[in-house]
């Protein structure tokens, strides 16, 4: 099979202006954590166009409730990002809508990586009569406000996945973890 004169340059090009929107939006490990606060939170600003009448809080309030009780993190995100870390005491996405009864006394927080898949899960559960809050800057916004995560054993860690370049805005001295492109799309 003869491949034809220049096919190899036009694949190229073709996947490197596939991948010129992620690389402009990448996180910039150079920025300071109240840069890449500001940028989480500018995301998260965005995102709320989607679910405009979805309730939030912001992570230090949420930290504030949590520390009187009462209150049930719920983590949307997918096992593979959820065993790399979690808020203190969260419950999958699938543990709360098998039983969203037994938490029917407590604010229920929905969190993701930045806040978009929570609230969207959040306006789901609206409209099934079910109140749940979304978190500000989800898992990203609360490690900026220095609120502390678990590994899967329950461990403080200082690893948190951000699920790709465009979300990698953790904080100085953490480990981000990411999907590749392939599992971002799937």
């Amino acid at each position: 099979m003869r491949i034809k004169p220049g096919f190899i340059r036009q694949y190229l090009l073709v996947w490197g202006l596939m991948l010129l929107p992620v690389a402009a939006f990448a996180g910039d490990k150079d920025l300071s954590d109240a840069a890449k606060r500001e940028a989480v939170y500018r995301m998260y600003a965005d995102y709320k166009n989607d679910f405009p009448d979805v309730a939030d809080i912001s992570p230090t309030k949420a930290m504030a409730r949590f520390n009187q009780g009462g209150v049930v993190f719920v983590d949307i995100r997918k096992p593979e990002e959820m065993a790399v870390s979690r808020l203190p005491g969260a419950i999958s996405k699938q543990a709360f809508l098998d039983h969203p009864d037994r938490y029917a006394n407590d604010t229920v927080i929905a969190y993701c990586t930045i806040g978009y898949r929570s609230g969207v899960f959040a306006r789901e559960m609206s409209g099934q009569g079910v109140e749940v809050v979304n978190l500000q800057g989800s898992i990203l916004g609360w490690v900026l406000e220095g609120g502390p995560v678990v590994d899967a054993e329950g461990r403080p860690t200082r690893r948190v996945h951000v699920y790709g370049d465009k979300w990698d805005f953790a904080p100085e001295g953490w480990e981000s973890v990411k999907f590749n492109l392939l599992e971002q799309i799937f």
